[in-house]
């Protein structure tokens, strides 16, 4: 059945496939961010074993919502560790790095997220998609905030 929603088809395809740049990164950082809560070590142990879940949490939640917005966009959503690795921007973790190389990695993996929902909301805006850039807006604001309190960790007590 076609889909008359307001948004041409090209359009549609368009803003699918930077959403589905945004779940690729999404899902890499949510692994990433899991991975780091198993395996965290050091004396800000239960800071971050703890910090780190809520931010898994987070984005457990938020990966279903992107890739609803694709199926409600009358798209596939990517779905396998390959289609994550070929479209993220996000590098796969392959070791257990110090705690703070954690944290130095998680911020550089959440304003990756920001970059990536900002370019989709460029092409979802021009096409009037107000349900994509609502769904964009609070992915950045959560990335930015969630940034932000990791470099906070970083700073000289």
């Amino acid at each position: 059945m076609d889909i008359d929603i307001g948004i041409p088809t090209d359009r549609r395809a368009a803003i699918a496939e930077g959403l589905s740049r945004l779940l690729a990164d999404s899902y890499t950082l949510y692994l990433k961010t899991h991975n780091y809560h198993w395996n965290v070590t050091g004396p800000m142990f239960q800071t971050l074993h703890t910090m780190f879940m809520t931010q898994y949490t987070e984005l457990g939640l938020a990966v279903d919502d992107i890739a609803e917005r694709i199926r409600a966009l009358g798209h596939v959503a990517p779905g396998s560790y390959a289609a994550f690795a070929r479209l993220s921007s996000i590098g796969e973790e392959s070791a257990v790095p110090p705690s703070r190389d954690m944290i130095v990695n998680l911020v550089m993996g959440h304003e990756a997220v920001t970059r990536t929902a900002r370019q989709v909301f460029q092409i979802a805006d021009e096409a009037n998609d107000e349900p994509t850039c609502d769904l964009l807006t609070q992915r950045m604001q959560v990335s930015e905030k969630t940034a932000w309190m990791l470099r906070s960790l970083l700073e000289p007590a």
